[in-house]
């Protein structure tokens, strides 16, 4: 029985696994681990990675606010007419006290096109290296008929500059001294790179000082998060509410502001700052310095908007997941703001949810204090940092966890690969609930095999993750299919399986333990040879095994339904509960049709065997009939083909069966007597319980 029930187990979940690959819904998805497809039916925790799961990785410039006006996506061909107006009219109104619209949205744009460190490609190759100057132009002419390429280290700096030559104002040119933009009207405006100051993580913002060729105007352009940069420019009544408005939407907010320097201003300031440089003790702080007397009192030029393009159906998933009571935390190693911003967008934490950023703490007692605040606020999403989490659980990992796993989201930024894992290990510990988790990258690799599913994505960053994961599919979308779908009929078929096996092999050691205790505890088999081995082969294996195909609800509706999957995180499909009931109803039957048969063939015991035996092989087949919820033809064939073996034995095998015995009226008689002893109580039982108190899938099946 043992060697049955694993065999039949592990060809389940081979065909489990086939069924997944085969999935046209889910194409080019990949099971790498065939030993657990049923772990997909009771996850409570997903946790994912950010970048490349979450999100494309590709951003996309959604809105410019200009204080007064804001441009969108549909309004953005006014942008490209207001800029074309103002280069073509070359005015100068930027020396008049009220400038126009034109002019402003002209000097936001300029902004975006210089202050970046994006090197455009395809363009000034061609030039050899001896070309006169005079020869540019062709180069510039040249690249009017090509979309420029881009590259630099962050996308989002890519998206600005491909969102400014879509507005036709084009970078086409840069180095380490100059650069070049061409204009809407096919002029070009060359600018020299006086210095540059990079973006870091403590300062949020990076800035560049350059020079007009053609005007000599020397411009400090400066771009940043919003929360350094109020402190940056001008007074102003719009900036902070508009941030906020952006940052709802879900969009990644930068506040661009510039400063013209006069040349005596500039030369002060480069003799400073070469000085700072030159600094043998705390030189950077010292360069900090002297570029913090540049920064203030700037004119602020515009915010934008840039959204991280979400992979496909990404909020739907999410939402999906949400109703199927599987709790998403986000590991990601982005800063807090980019995630905060992604977790909006995504719908991650829906619009009506809350945040509460658990501040940064190093200690143990600004530990508990700040986890004292967040227990009042137990309901919100929860956003905290790696380092931050590390702490608090180094000295209360109980008191933590307990409240994040309260939380409706939970989102952990600048985590490191081996954080990821210990918060796996952590939920697995603290929960004792299955956690799967997907991610994209090589990071991400720890997060999946610690998990008790991984899934692994396909992705820009490789197949590192796909590789080391369980399941492998190419689009976070998806997973609710992998997981709604595909993991609750694994379950329950796994479990219907499974119950049933101990069953059929519990009501016939029932049956040989009543017959040995008639025969005074002497050792003799019941069934022997053939018929023992056919009993758990031919005689039922098809039938049983053809469970595989039953399915409570058909795909749509499972998925039109996510709370169908929250049933089976209750426990009920597979418990103590259920599997005591099958043990009593193996004991019933194996009873009833061992005391019934001595009973009712007092006078033909010495055919105990045949009859006691096609009274269990017909009780089987019908047992998968009570078990089954849609009929497949498949299972229709397979009671045939059992019944046909049934047959044939009793022709090869007269040793153990009578057929005249077999046919007469008597006999069949009885054996329908028996038979319904055996199983009529339980299709009552079901008739009764599907008529009172339906399952749910009972009544989808129904309003279906």
């Amino acid at each position: 029985a043992v060697v049955s029930t694993q065999s039949t187990g592990d060809l389940s979940k081979i065909w489990y696994s086939i069924c997944i690959h085969k999935d046209e819904e889910i194409p080019e998805t990949v099971v790498r681990n065939t030993t657990i497809p049923e772990e997909l039916g009771r996850i409570s925790y997903l946790l994912s990675d950010k970048t490349g799961t979450l999100t494309q990785n590709e951003m996309v410039f959604k809105k410019l606010h200009l204080g007064t006006v804001s441009f969108g996506t549909e309004s953005f061909p006014e942008v490209k007419d207001h800029l074309a107006s103002e280069y073509n009219n070359g005015s100068k109104q930027g020396s008049k006290v009220r400038k126009t619209l034109a002019y402003r949205v002209k000097e936001s744009v300029r902004a975006l096109a210089i202050c970046h460190n994006v090197t455009p490609s395809g363009t000034e190759e061609s030039k050899e290296e001896g070309q006169e100057e005079g020869e540019i132009n062709e180069t510039f002419s040249y690249s009017l008929t090509e979309k420029m390429q881009y590259q630099a280290a962050s996308p989002d700096e890519v998206a600005l500059v491909e969102w400014t030559e879509e507005v036709n104002l084009t970078l086409v040119y840069r180095d380490r001294q100059l650069m070049r933009l061409r204009t809407p009207n096919g002029e070009v405006e060359e600018f020299e790179i006086l210095l540059i100051f990079p973006f870091t993580s403590e300062s949020k913002r990076m800035g560049i000082i350059v020079r007009d060729t053609a005007t000599g105007e020397i411009t400090f352009v400066m771009k940043g998060a919003d929360v350094v940069m109020a402190n940056i420019v001008q007074y102003n009544d719009w900036l902070e509410e508009e941030c906020d408005n952006m940052a709802r939407e879900g969009l990644r907010t930068l506040v661009v502001a510039k400063k013209t320097l006069s040349q005596e201003q500039y030369d002060d300031f480069e003799r400073r700052y070469n000085e700072a440089k030159l600094s043998i003790h705390d030189r950077a702080r010292q360069m900090r310095q002297v570029q913090l007397t540049l920064e203030g009192d700037m004119q602020l030029l515009c915010v934008t908007g840039v959204e991280d393009k979400l992979q496909p159906d990404v909020r739907t998933s999410l939402e999906l997941l949400a109703n199927a009571g599987i709790k998403v935390w986000m590991l990601t190693g982005d800063k807090l703001e980019t995630a905060t911003n992604i977790a909006i967008s995504s719908r991650l934490v829906s619009k009506m949810t809350p945040i509460y950023q658990f501040k940064p703490v190093k200690t143990r007692t600004e530990a508990h204090n700040e986890l004292n605040n967040f227990r009042k606020h137990n309901e919100n999403a929860l956003i905290i940092l790696g380092n931050s989490l590390m702490t608090c659980l180094e000295h209360y990992e109980q008191e933590f966890v307990e409240l994040a796993m309260m939380s409706p989201a939970v989102v952990v930024c600048r985590c490191s690969p081996t954080q990821k894992a210990a918060i796996v290990h952590l939920i697995k510990k603290h929960s004792n609930k299955p956690v799967a988790a997907i991610g994209d990258g090589g990071n991400d690799v720890s997060m999946i095999q610690a998990a008790d599913a991984g899934i692994g994505i396909v992705g820009k960053e490789g197949k590192q993750a796909s590789l080391a994961a369980d399941f492998s599919i190419t689009q976070f979308s998806y997973v609710g299919r992998l997981l709604l779908w595909h993991g609750r009929n694994s379950y329950n078929r796994c479990a219907s399986l499974s119950q049933f096996i101990i069953h059929r092999g519990l009501i016939i050691s029932v049956m040989q333990a009543i017959f040995s205790a008639v025969f005074f505890f002497v050792s003799i088999s019941l069934y022997q040879g053939v018929l023992l081995i056919g009993y758990s082969s031919f005689f039922t294996m098809g039938p049983v095994f053809l469970l595989v195909l039953d399915v409570d609800v058909e795909a749509k509706i499972a998925m039109m339904y996510p709370e169908l999957y929250k049933e089976l995180q209750k426990g009920r499909v597979l418990s103590y509960k259920t599997f005591f009931m099958w043990i009593l109803v193996s004991v019933y039957q194996g009873a009833a049709i061992m005391y019934l048969g001595i009973l009712l063939f007092k006078e033909d015991f010495i055919h105990v065997i045949a009859i006691t035996f096609t009274v269990l092989i017909v009780t089987e087949l019908l047992m998968v009939v009570v078990t089954v919820r849609t009929w497949h033809w498949l299972m229709a064939v397979a009671q045939i083909f059992s019944l046909g073996c049934y047959f044939l034995a009793l022709v090869f095998l007269p040793e153990y069966f009578d057929p005249d015995f077999l046919t007469s009226t008597n006999f069949l008689l009885k054996f329908v007597a028996l038979t319904a002893a055996s199983c009529l109580p339980l299709f009552i039982m079901k008739y009764l319980r599907k008529r009172f108190a339906p399952p749910i899938y009972a009544k989808l099946q129904q309003s279906g």
